[in-house]
């Protein structure tokens, strides 16, 4: 066997029997086994985690009815893709089509297919890792069954470990002591994948360093060592998931469109969700820019919208454009600030009874115990506005929001001073 082809692929099982972890649908008796049996499998959406088997059971199918297979990803394919594949489907008998990620599809993508699957042109296998019931229009979702994979549990792990040992050339030719399981066990967050590519690794350093016919013995401190030093197999597609977007959040914020675009573009050539990043950006234009400029959170907005609609190649440029506005607009956080000092004194005074002037009257009973009393109608007042106290008592008086040093909120603060006197000086 080929020692250059990672772990996981070499020991990729081929029959449903040799599936690791999903007994529920490899068994006997489940739903899936039965309909292999019967030589008709119906479309369908495998949802789970990553590296639990949904591309291995996608290809134990398709090598099962010895079809017409064909495998996209969303990430990289579109429209023009599907719609070649499906035209190839039509003139041919028995198609599986694997959409790896499908839930990265846009609409207009997951509408070209919903006619291929109702006419039986082609048998959809997609897969993804969020819930489909959010991800996958509903219509195509009412023509495919559901299958849930599993996490993989100490129990599947420990047997993949047992497998790569007694099958795989590099165990054989080695002797190898796994002395200790744990850091495997735990950086591998049951993933099944992630476990064997670790344990490969682990396993070759050991070799690198090893003497002469002397046995390998496999620690977790050795294990925890090689994981720190190739932290980016932990990573979604191999990039550090979470220190980029830290570093994408901290250029915006810095004002700096040159570092925001970077990191953007480390993140789109890793494959990242897109609506993460437009996600990331629209709670940053509010917590980070917020009143300095409105404007940023209506585009952040739009740009959210936007690349559901579009998906990947071109909502890249969406993309790009919104991430220059923000890192080029003024700033402030003082929105952010105030619901963070709100929420913490709600925290310390507890539920304070609303006063009954802003108690609402809507039966006499009500007005006549005093609610409603007393209360100021700003619109009968000159300006539309009248000085009267809305927090609880105890708090009175209390500023929560106190204006950012930018032109917008001069203005704002310009006019709470002018109105509430003696609380904005």
């Amino acid at each position: 066997m080929n020692p250059s082809i990672p772990l996981a692929e070499r020991l990729r099982p081929k029959t449903l029997s040799e599936l690791i972890g999903q007994e529920h649908l490899s068994g006997e008796n489940s739903v899936l086994q039965k309909a292999i049996q019967k030589g008709k499998v119906p479309s369908m959406i495998l949802w789970g985690p990553p590296g639990v088997g949904k591309t291995t059971l996608a290809n134990i199918i398709a090598s099962t009815f010895n079809s017409h297979y064909y495998q996209l990803s969303a990430i990289s394919s579109g429209v023009k893709e599907l719609r070649e594949v499906i035209e190839e489907a039509k003139n041919q008998e028995g198609t599986i089509l694997f959409i790896d990620e499908i839930h990265r599809f846009n609409k207009g993508q997951q509408d070209a297919l919903l006619s291929a699957v109702e006419k039986g042109i082609i048998t959809l296998i997609g897969a993804t890792t969020e819930n489909p019931s959010f991800e996958v229009n509903s219509a195509l979702l009412s023509r495919c069954q559901v299958f849930i994979l599993k996490a993989l549990d100490k129990s599947a792990l420990e047997r993949l470990i047992q497998q790569a040992i007694e099958k795989d050339d590099l165990f054989k030719d080695n002797t190898i002591e796994i002395k200790e399981r744990e850091a495997l066990m735990q950086l591998s967050g049951g993933d099944g994948r992630k476990l064997l590519n670790l344990l490969e690794l682990s396993v070759e350093a050991l070799i690198g360093t090893a003497k002469d016919k002397e046995p390998l013995v496999l620690t977790n401190d050795w294990v925890m060592q090689v994981a720190q030093t190739n932290i980016a197999l932990y990573d979604k597609n191999g990039e550090q998931h979470y220190d980029i977007i830290s570093a994408f959040i901290k250029s915006m914020r810095g004002s700096d469109p040159n570092g925001a675009i970077y990191w953007l573009s480390r993140m789109i050539a890793g494959g990242e969700d897109v609506k993460f990043i437009a996600r990331r950006m629209l709670i940053f234009a509010s917590e980070d820019i917020g009143n300095a400029n409105p404007n940023a959170l209506l585009l952040a907005n739009n740009c959210f919208d936007a690349v559901n609609k579009i998906g990947y190649p071109e909502s890249r440029i969406i993309l790009s454009q919104c991430a220059i506005y923000l890192a080029c607009s003024a700033k402030s956080n003082a929105s952010y600030m105030a619901i963070e000092e709100a929420l913490a004194q709600v925290k310390a005074s507890g539920d304070l009874p609303v006063p009954l002037a802003l108690r609402n009257a809507p039966t006499k009973l009500m007005k006549n115990i005093g609610y409603g009393a007393d209360y100021l109608y700003a619109h009968s007042y000159e300006n539309n506005f009248v000085a009267m106290e809305f927090m609880p008592q105890g708090l009175e008086g209390r500023v929560f929001y106190e204006p950012g040093n930018n032109a917008q909120e001069e203005k704002m603060r310009q006019f709470l001073k002018n109105n509430w006197k003696g609380k904005y000086e």
